[in-house]
């Protein structure tokens, strides 16, 4: 058993202000069926190019082995021709017998090696790139929605198949497929990724469970920070009025003061504008606290929508035709 590791990876798109990763590391084994999770558009797709090399980072990738792609790319060309001609050029290493032993577990016969591409099904081809990609030894494999376009009974056959494969990292949006094929995940926080022992639904259910404890914790804070405002306004205004004191008073009504009061009302008023500062200081701790837990929950945002009114008003004015 071999490793796969992830070391400060940091990377971002020529001209992005963000970077799409940044200083990740993890590590997983290459005998895993790992399943690839993360909303729309968290780069998952990117994540299997760096692991692929078709992009410079900096940090480090470091595998023993090497990595194979599904779905890989055909070529217009090679299509009009049959899977038994252009396959070799695809994959080197690839034999045909291999491919035939691969296909029957897919429930299809080598007739299919034989017909041209371009008029095979949606199902047939999946089925002829997934033999393919475990039909090259060693290798760890980044298998990207293979059951798109494919119909129930396709998709089964792809769920069985891949049960009984190991040595992947499997992205789709499938949960049942998720769920039948996987033994760990590999997760796209908001702010991190983690690689958990499970399937999907044993991820999702302990997801609940964390975002659920960050949630109340953070109401917590929410009114605990509520209330420190609400006394460092309170001394805040006190300090303001004590202050306003030190200077002009009533002799007649105020014969109790002198000048020498003067100082004692600043040193109060300075006083009580460092109790305001230090709780200034405390709820700032607390919001940090508070990002913190909230860091890697997803918010789904509101959609609203609002009926657009035409620059045109329909017309009151009735047309009597006679």
């Amino acid at each position: 058993m071999s490793q796969i590791l992830v070391n400060d990876l940091t990377f971002g798109y020529d001209g992005s202000s963000d970077n799409v990763f940044e200083n990740i590391s993890f590590s997983i084994d290459t005998d895993w069926k790992l399943g690839f999770i993360g909303r729309n558009g968290k780069s998952k797709t990117t994540f299997l190019s760096l692991l692929m090399g078709k992009y410079s980072y900096s940090g480090t990738i470091t595998a023993s082995v090497g990595f194979s792609f599904f779905p890989c790319s055909v070529s217009y060309e090679q299509a009009q021709r049959t899977a038994s001609e252009f396959l070799p050029e695809v994959s080197p290493c690839c034999e045909e017998w291999r491919m035939i032993c691969e296909l029957a577990q897919l429930g299809k016969t080598a007739e299919i090696l034989y017909r041209p591409f371009n008029t095979l099904s949606h199902g047939e081809r999946t089925k002829i790139l997934l033999a393919l990609l475990f039909s090259c030894g060693e290798q760890f494999r980044l298998i990207d929605e293979p059951t798109n376009h494919l119909d129930e009974s396709s998709r089964e056959k792809v769920k069985e198949y891949l049960t009984g494969k190991s040595g992947f990292i499997l992205v789709s949006h499938d949960r049942d497929l998720l769920d039948a094929c996987t033994d760990h995940v590999l997760v796209l926080n908001r702010k991190s990724i983690d690689v958990q022992n499970g399937n999907f639904s044993v991820w999702w259910e302990n997801k609940q469970r964390r975002d659920s404890f960050a949630e109340a914790e953070n109401e917590k804070h929410r009114k605990e920070i509520k209330k420190l405002r609400q006394a460092a306004r309170q001394t805040a205004e006190w300090a303001d009025k004590n202050e306003r004191t030190k200077i002009g008073f009533d002799p007649v009504k105020e014969n109790d003061r002198c000048i020498s009061t003067r100082s004692y009302i600043g040193a109060k008023t300075k006083k009580m504008q460092s109790r305001v500062k230090q709780m200034e200081k405390r709820i700032d701790r607390n919001i940090a606290q508070q990002e913190g837990l909230l860091s890697d929950i997803e918010r789904v945002a509101e959609l609203k929508l609002s009926p657009l009114v035409h620059h045109k008003k329909p017309s009151s004015t009735s047309v009597t035709l006679r």
